[in-house]
């Protein structure tokens, strides 16, 4: 996409985070989520980073979120 080509703007680790940010707050738990987590990963986006990402994220948008996310993320990041 033409938005994650703009580097000079926002970085691709820091895209990456708000999409995944975006997609768990709206209950989005399917290969998308599991496509962008991939992507965080290969952006810089450490498993404990990415696990602190979804702990954070559950007390504002639900711990059954956070579960649904971390199953996905353990998926990738045991890969």
């Amino acid at each position: 996409m033409e938005v994650w080509s703009r580097e000079d703007k926002l970085p691709l680790r820091d895209r990456s985070i708000i999409t995944v940010t975006a997609l768990i707050t709206k209950g989005i738990f399917d290969n998308s989520l599991k496509y962008h987590i991939v992507n965080a990963k290969n952006n810089g986006v450490s498993a404990e980073e990415i696990s602190e990402i979804i702990t954070h994220l559950a007390f504002y948008v639900g711990w059954p979120n956070a579960w649904a996310a971390f199953a996905l993320a353990k998926e990738v990041y045991v890969e």
